[in-house]
């Protein structure tokens, strides 16, 4: 009898996975011979594509659709400007510790956020937000409701600042993408997979549903905290305003619905059609705006699956596979893979 061996990877991915890492590595020397403004249009669009990656974590593996994931974005930055401005920590060395503080906020806050579900809890989470930018537009300290500026980084030079940081936004993406790729590929990530199609059948099954949906919580609200943090210390203000706007969740969900929900590439296609966009329509004000949500519409009417989803399905690209194969001698492993939302029915 054929011996059976069980696969995750396919032909696609290994191939996929030299070429990123080759990416990074090209992308790694770009301090080197490339423009101030390329570094910081990267560090802005990683800083994006880091909040769309946890949203995706969150709502497309999770089944948790918040709409206030901003509470731990602009948590980590203010977090992070404190430990600079104050307390004479490093600010690139504050950048993790802000991320690990919206991780430990989160906790308090799921007791209340966790209270509610469906509609009740994305409407929930927003209301949290907005408790967040008032409380710390009440704190004279930071500045209050017009913020203030990282004065910490002041005696490091303008190009040595914006090369580490650079470096820092780029290992922090890479960062993102493989731990949310080994955790989804791990037990804990069929355990996910399973709460988000069926909670209670997943219950059921033995799965603890309330501590994998609050270490999921926690994970986003650091990575949250991580993209907060890392952006603040590039634009070197913050403000609560800037730092708790609604925006940041509406442009995550618009990356995610474009990419593709509960896939770990729709965030990343669907940064890089936001970039494009804010790179060349930008200065069109309010018809910009217009543009992402009319772009966000024909999307989700033509494309239900996001332009991943539906290439994914036409030609059968699979960059990151989470799905488990029997495989023989007789019968390869690299074979086409069904969309990602059959694969975990």
């Amino acid at each position: 009898m054929a011996s059976v061996v069980v696969t995750i990877d396919t032909g696609s991915s290994r191939r996929a996975g030299w070429t990123a890492a080759a990416l990074v590595a090209v992308a790694a020397t770009l301090p080197f011979w490339g423009e101030p403004s390329w570094m910081r249009e990267f560090v802005e669009i990683a800083c994006y594509f880091i909040f769309a990656m946890m949203w995706n974590l969150l709502a497309g593996y999770g089944g948790m659709v918040s709409i206030g994931q901003q509470a731990f974005f602009g948590f980590g930055g203010y977090v992070m400007l404190m430990l600079g401005n104050f307390a004479g920590v490093n600010p690139f060395v504050a950048i993790p510790l802000g991320a690990l503080a919206a991780a430990l906020i989160a906790v308090p806050v799921s007791f209340v956020a966790f209270r509610l579900s469906g509609g009740y809890f994305a409407i929930g989470t927003w209301v949290i937000a907005e408790v967040f930018r008032l409380s710390f537009a009440n704190v004279s300290a930071v500045g209050g409701g017009s913020g203030t500026t990282l004065t910490a980084l002041r005696g490091i030079e303008r190009a040595t600042r914006e090369s580490v940081t650079y470096w820092m936004a780029l290992g922090c993406v890479v960062a993102a993408v493989s731990l949310v790729y080994l955790f989804l590929r791990s037990r804990f990530g069929l355990a996910l997979l399973a709460i988000r199609d069926n909670e209670m059948a997943a219950e059921s099954q033995g799965i603890p549903v309330a501590r994998m949906k609050l270490a999921v919580y926690v994970v986003a609200a650091f990575g949250a905290g991580l993209a907060g943090a890392l952006y603040f210390v590039g634009n070197l203000r913050i403000s609560p305003d800037a730092a708790f706007a609604p925006n940041w969740t509406a442009f995550a969900i618009f990356m995610v619905v474009i990419g593709g929900i509960g896939r770990i590439e729709g965030p990343l296609v669907g940064a890089l059609v936001f970039w494009a966009l804010n790179k060349f329509l930008s200065d069109y004000g309010t018809w910009y705006l217009l543009g992402l949500g009319l772009l966000a519409i024909v999307a989700t009417i033509f494309f239900k699956q996001g332009l991943w989803g539906w290439a994914q399905q036409r030609w059968a690209w699979s960059l990151f596979p989470t799905q488990r194969r029997l495989a023989t001698p007789h019968a390869p492993s690299s074979h086409p893979e069904p969309d990602a939302h059959a694969q975990h029915r």
